[in-house]
């Protein structure tokens, strides 16, 4: 089986890579990732002398660099690639709309003309806005994205849909809750706050930190999607859930008692704005089609977590030393936090 999997050297992306490789070796992985701030080669250390990995350096919104490098009738190309910071959405939409629109269309049309098999688009359930009155996402719920970061990722989903209606391509779309684990770029809630505690920085908690989101464990997040994208329908919209809502209040707190730090640590600083208040996602089709149930609870998940993040702190200061540089200036304005 030929896979394309382009922003694999993400977070997300270069799980899912070394899930996949594990689990099917007789595939050959093309790893197809423009590498912008968060996507870090050394992710994929691990499979990077694999022959049957390989890495092209490229940016999806080119047509000529995916003509390039996608092989004719490849079986899966499972679309990773986005600029997923809010805040940053917030500051400038920009690159949200080049990466999570117009480069969606241009996998879509070299697909197209590459004769690919299936096509994965992994979304968000943030495409569907806020729950603010109790219930659950499904794979049915209306999109009603709040910010631009979650409007841009629904605009990828129209076009999918669109492609597949018009022309028939086989597609899958991915929603899934907030992931966690290894290998996440410290700008995102769980690292960030691992890193700010064990060096006894304020940990910033956005408003009353009673956001509720649905908290999965990527590896379990990864059985999930290899399960999707084997055997589900062409043209189907697939939702991830774990049932496992948390605030971010809450998760700051577990983070703390983890690392047997006060909770003195947390901040609360200036909520940012159009914050949904609470994301939940009901996972009955997945569970009812594939058999499929999380294998991590919240407190192993969160444990295995931070014993990764203390384990790995190499990992950490590198990327620090780059682009996180940059947000933590921007999030603290005081150098004297910057290591």
């Amino acid at each position: 089986m030929r896979v394309f999997i382009t922003g694999g050297a993400g977070f997300i992306g270069s799980n899912f890579i070394r899930y996949w490789m594990r689990q099917h070796p007789e595939s050959a992985v093309t790893n197809f990732d423009k590498l912008t701030y968060a996507g870090n080669p050394e992710n994929l250390r691990e499979v990077a002398a694999q022959p049957n990995y390989r890495f092209v350096q490229g940016d999806i919104c080119r047509t000529d660099q995916v003509l390039a490098a996608l092989e004719a009738e490849t079986d899966l190309l499972i679309n990773f690639a986005a600029e997923s910071h809010v805040d940053r959405s917030i500051q400038d939409s920009t690159d949200f709309i080049r990466t999570n629109v117009v480069g969606v269309q241009v996998l879509l049309d070299v697909a197209r003309r590459r004769g690919v098999r299936r096509f994965v688009q992994i979304s968000t359930d943030e495409v569907m806005g806020s729950l603010e009155s109790g219930g659950y996402f499904t794979e049915e719920s209306p999109l009603q994205p709040n910010s631009p970061y979650a409007a841009s990722k629904a605009g990828g989903e129209m076009l999918v849909r669109a492609a597949q209606q018009t022309f028939g391509l086989d597609t899958i779309i991915i929603r899934s809750g907030n992931c966690y684990g290894p290998y996440q770029f410290p700008e995102k809630l769980i690292p960030l706050m691992i890193g700010n505690a064990l060096e006894d920085l304020p940990l910033p908690v956005y408003g009353d930190g009673l956001q509720v989101r649905d908290w999965v464990y990527v590896e379990d997040y990864c059985r999930a999607a290899d399960l999707i994208m084997k055997g589900g329908r062409a043209g189907d919209v697939y939702c991830i859930g774990a049932r496992s809502e948390k605030t971010n209040l809450e998760v700051v707190e577990a983070l703390l008692r983890s690392l047997n730090k006060p909770r003195s640590l947390i901040q609360f600083v200036e909520d940012r704005p159009g914050h949904d208040r609470r994301y939940a996602i009901d996972p009955a089709k997945v569970e009812r089609e594939f058999g499929w149930r999380p294998e991590a609870t919240f407190d192993t998940g969160i444990a295995k977590t931070v014993v990764w993040y203390q384990a790995n702190s190499d990992w950490v200061e590198a990327v620090r030393s780059g682009a996180y540089r940059d947000y933590y200036q921007r999030m603290y304005g005081n150098r004297k936090i910057l290591k």
